[in-house]
């Protein structure tokens, strides 16, 4: 059973860790709902992975990350270099 409130996951990054990205924006209404909850859910079990024991299931986190998506604190972006996305808080 997956619990909010005082151990919500935050999109958070140490910027000397992130490469350059010369990325777009790709708008959510273009994501098919079902490719972009694995997309979260790729996304959530690699960078926070940490988070395994912190009370939290993948489902948690990833709910917590289409929240944040859906509410505008965090974007999918294409990096137009390394052809990779990414999602990053904006």
């Amino acid at each position: 059973m997956g619990r909010h409130g005082d151990h919500d996951v935050t999109l958070e990054y140490d910027q000397q860790d992130q490469p350059s990205e010369e990325g777009v924006e790709v708008p959510l209404e273009r994501i098919d709902p079902q490719t972009l909850r694995r997309m979260v859910a790729a996304f959530v079990s690699r960078e926070w992975s940490e988070l395994a024991d912190g009370g939290h299931s993948l489902d948690d986190k990833v709910e917590q990350v289409l929240q944040q998506l859906r509410h505008r604190q965090a974007k999918v972006v294409f990096d137009l270099t390394s052809e990779t996305w990414n999602i990053i808080p904006i």
